[in-house]
């Protein structure tokens, strides 16, 4: 008997909480995504290796680490290291541009879609990032990937 996968709602809440001269200047934002009918949370040793390694990949097709790009909703990497920091490379057919994650943050992307690195705003061409890849600063770095697709 085949096992019917039902969808559910992802609620994302981030929490800023900061007191400055006795008032509340924090917030609380809450991003829910409905009908999710997929995750993929992994950890993955990113080594400091000459071009990195491959820890997110998206196309037209699901495949093994493949994810169908239209259909994600919700990319989040976080450095699980208490020292070292990793190099996010994300690219697309054309386009690409790298992002330095530092020890204990994360990075999030709410779709794939919609990338540019023109330095003209005027002139912003949406694009698909279709690899992110990562390299660890000066040791090996562990990062978890999740990502949500409906």
């Amino acid at each position: 008997m085949a096992t019917t996968i039902t969808s559910a709602t992802l609620t994302v809440t981030l929490t800023e909480s900061i007191s400055l001269n006795g008032s509340d200047q924090g917030a609380t934002n809450t991003l829910t995504i409905a009908s999710v009918n997929e995750v993929s949370k992994r950890i993955i040793t990113v080594e400091d290796d000459t071009n990195g390694t491959e820890v997110y990949k998206g196309g037209t097709a699901a495949g093994a680490g493949q994810f169908i790009s239209a259909n994600v909703k919700y990319i989040r990497l976080t450095n699980l290291d208490d020292t070292n920091f990793v190099v996010l490379h994300l690219e697309g057919s054309s386009h690409y541009s790298q992002h330095k994650l530092e020890a204990g943050k994360s990075f999030i992307l709410p779709t794939p879609v919609g990338f540019d690195n023109n330095a003209d705003i005027d002139n912003y061409s949406a694009e698909t990032i279709t690899t992110i890849q990562a390299k660890a600063d000066s040791a090996d770095v562990d990062l978890e990937l999740f990502v949500a697709c409906t």
